[in-house]
């Protein structure tokens, strides 16, 4: 958007009207005692301590401790109190907050229904006035308290909710900001009787609690995603964001139409994406009776399912790619989902290929094209779960191994992860937090390895906590520093606290990388708690190197995260984390316009943050999954699926390995990377030895096939695919594809596109 473009009458009206509203903020959570009144509390004092007049109204501590702690010295403007039902409940005084007249005013009970007579009938009126007198708030609510999110919640949990708020309350505030709390946190907090006052027990139980995690790091990721492509419409950017999917669903009114519309909804459901379904129909042309038919039965289906549907005018066949391209481009569709062709070559060279002119114009829109053979097993449904064979005799003998195994099991120590989108957000504030509540609790905990980068907040976190000191090691006559890992081991503590998993140790040290030291912790029966950042992930290295232009070369595997006993969140909006920037309380003052201009630029924080809470979404989904739940927000399991990974080149070959193994990760998928070349494997030289390894840090199984011509290559690789058992084969857009896909019409092709061609974000489409 051209920047010196002058605003319309109504543009400079609205600007105008803002600058008289009161700015919202809602901290939004799974269920109470997520901690959303404790962080908002302590928000209020850090105003305070900013000069700005923040009071308290109608706030709820429900005397649980950490939370009347945080009370300290705000000042409270009396709620209006009433009975219902013989329990107490906290209506704002409206008439004592306008007169009393402050900056901020802080409430809780977003969703709460005032008492008969009240000025407005909700809580959520009372503040939309505040706004408008310029009183900003700062809110809570429960993510099943909200209307979008109420009915799901309800069919999954069974949890009966008696007031909720509007679906576009969300959209209200200027900011929303999850209080992420593991099951294991809350049931922790249950059982200590910290969470007095509440009366639904189908909440805490550990299943549900689960479920409304999952719902709201989805909700907040929703809303972050509308802020996101809003940023990008306003910066002139174009293309995907790659923090979220876009599916869309090309079919015909035919009786395999809903199985191709089936299949899309189920990848959108496994990658969390939206779903569009559009059909081509030739202008003027009836519809035939059948067709009637099978229109009225697809536009059933995807009401049903919630998805997008258009019909789009055809004039001839030969329009057809650039129509799904124009279309795909303007609604952000990474990824079209469409039938193999059933054209004999002759057809093909007469009339075009429909997939081959897609696969001319499309640079960042992947192409899966659905196996044929849907039509003769019938509709197939993407499994969530691989599900293992139980032993069948359960008196059997444990063998000597088995016992072992079970042994080191039970002593391996527990292992919580702290998770944020950017550095900044508070993991090891967070981190400390925790070490000095369980100080206080007789746990012995020790600071194994702490960075706080010259942070006063994080500083004054260290309280009572004791730091190992850390091992000395001579690099190039330079005297390093790294974690003394043997020395935590000797000394035995049952919890050390460890900054930056992803770190890379000085060489020389027993250990390549940090984790590696915390993984040998963990077996030695210490507990650990640690920090990483979502950009570390091994298999979103691609991923985040799209959002923001840089290239992360340190990373941790996937698999440590999911061995993880507790993964949590650390959220922040962007703007709250750039004034902290700015403020120099993340980086060092020098450093702050750097940092602002490039990873800490709004378009890639809010993609981060997006990246983050998807990907902590999926993580508790897997965890419910393995509980073997039966109602799943990603669907069903049915079937095993096996992923077969071609590479034919070296230059995107780690690329499309990542890719292999995040598709194979989420249908919980055996897979396999297949390099096929022409030449031995000793001329491909260390790379390939490189790629074996990556293959193996993520799961999957490698293998190399010399062919003589690469005129063999696409035939090997059907061949290999297919005696391997392969459901789905995943390859780069390019020659070989074309010759590829009529001999692979009974597995599922996915065509990635050449992400290394094109950014997003940091700067405009290339």
């Amino acid at each position: 958007m051209d920047g010196f473009k002058r605003k319309t009458p109504e543009e400079i009206l609205l600007s105008i009207s803002k600058l008289h509203r009161g700015s919202l903020k809602i901290y939004i959570g799974a269920v109470s005692g997520s901690g959303k009144t404790y962080h908002m509390l302590r928000e209020g004092h850090n105003l305070k301590q900013q000069g700005i007049d923040v009071v308290i109204c109608a706030v709820s501590t429900l005397q649980r401790p950490e939370t009347v702690e945080q009370l300290g010295d705000l000042e409270r403007v009396p709620s209006i109190h009433w009975m219902k039902d013989g329990v107490e409940q906290k209506d704002l005084n409206i008439d004592a907050l306008l007169e009393r007249n402050p900056e901020v005013v802080l409430v809780d009970g977003l969703a709460h229904c005032n008492r008969a007579g009240a000025r407005f009938p909700s809580r959520l009126d009372d503040i939309k006035f505040l706004l408008s007198k310029d009183i900003s708030v700062i809110t809570t609510v429960n993510v099943y308290e909200l209307e979008e999110a109420m009915e799901v919640a309800h069919k999954l949990t069974g949890i009966e909710v008696g007031h909720c708020v509007p679906s576009d309350t969300l959209e209200l505030a200027d900011e929303v900001r999850l209080i992420d709390a593991t099951p294991e946190t809350i049931l922790n907090r249950l059982e200590e009787g910290h969470l007095k006052g509440n009366q639904d027990a189908a909440v805490f139980k550990r299943g549900n609690l689960g479920v409304l995690r999952e719902l709201a790091l989805r909700l907040v990721a929703e809303d972050v995603n509308e802020s996101l492509e809003e940023h990008r419409e306003q910066m002139g950017f174009s293309g995907p964001s790659g923090a979220m999917e876009r599916i869309l669903v090309t079919t015909q009114y035919h009786w395999n139409g809903s199985i191709y519309v089936r299949r899309g909804q189920q990848i959108a459901k496994r990658l969390n994406g939206d779903l569009h379904v559009i059909t081509l129909r030739k202008v003027n042309k009836p519809l035939s009776k059948e067709g009637a038919t099978f229109r009225r039965s697809i536009m059933k289906l995807v009401e049903k399912i919630g998805a997008k549907f258009e019909e789009l005018p055809l004039r001839n066949r030969r329009c057809i790619p650039q129509i799904l391209v124009d279309y795909a481009t303007s609604h952000k569709v990474t990824r079209i989902v469409m039938g193999h062709s059933r054209q004999t070559r002759w057809q093909t060279l007469l009339q075009g290929s429909i997939i081959n002119g897609l696969l001319k114009r499309t640079k960042n829109i992947d192409l899966f094209v659905v196996a044929d053979r849907a039509s003769q097993e019938g509709e197939r449904i993407l499994p969530a779960h691989i599900q293992v064979v139980k032993e069948p005799y359960k008196y059997k003998r444990l063998s000597r191994q088995e016992v072992q195994a079970k042994i080191e099991k039970i002593k391996r120590g527990r292992f919580k992860v702290y998770i944020g989108a950017a550095p900044g957000v508070g993991k090891t504030y967070t981190m400390l937090r925790e070490g000095n509540d369980l100080i206080k609790k007789g746990i012995d905990v020790k600071i194994g390895l702490l960075e706080t980068h010259g942070r006063k907040e994080t500083i004054q976190q260290i309280g009572e906590l004791e730091t190992v000191p850390r091992a000395e090691i001579m690099y190039q006559n330079v005297r390093l520093e790294e974690m003394d890992t043997e020395a935590i081991i000797r000394l035995r503590p049952e919890v050390v606290l460890v900054d930056e998993l992803a770190h890379t140790n000085v060489p020389g040290s027993k250990r390549k990388k940090r984790f590696e030291d915390v993984l040998d912790i963990l077996e030695a029966g210490i507990s650990v708690i640690a920090t990483v950042n979502v950009q570390h992930l091994e298999s979103l290295n691609d991923a985040v190197e799209q959002i923001t232009g840089i290239r992360v070369r340190e990373t941790v595997p996937d698999s440590l995260l999911r061995a993880a006993d507790e993964v949590q969140l650390i959220d922040v909006a962007p703007g709250a984390l750039q004034l902290r920037m700015k403020e120099g309380k993340i980086y060092a003052m020098a450093k702050v316009e750097q940092a602002l201009h490039h990873f800490f630029k709004t378009g890639n924080l809010i993609a981060l943050r997006e990246l983050a809470l998807r990907e902590i979404a999926d993580d508790v989904d897997e965890r419910l999954e393995s509980m073997e739940r039966k109602n799943s927000l990603r669907g069903p399991w049915r079937r095993k699926e096996v992923i077969y990974v071609c590479v034919t080149e070296i230059a995107q070959a780690d690329r499309l390995i990542r890719r292999g193994f995040r598709i194979a990760h989420r249908l919980k998928a055996a897979w396999h990377v297949s390099f096929i070349a022409r030449g031995a494997a000793e001329e491909v030289g260390n790379k390939l030895e490189a790629l074996e390894k990556l293959t193996a840090t993520l799961g999957g199984e490698f293998s190399y096939t010399e062919v003589g011509s690469h005129k063999q290559i696409p035939q090997v690789f059907a061949s290999l695919a297919s005696g391997a058992g392969a459901t789905q084969i995943i390859v780069w857009n390019d020659a070989m594809v074309r010759k590829l896909l009529p001999l692979a019409r009974q597995m599922d092709v996915l065509i990635v596109a050449d992400y290394a061609m094109w950014q997003t974000s940091g700067n405009k489409v290339k």
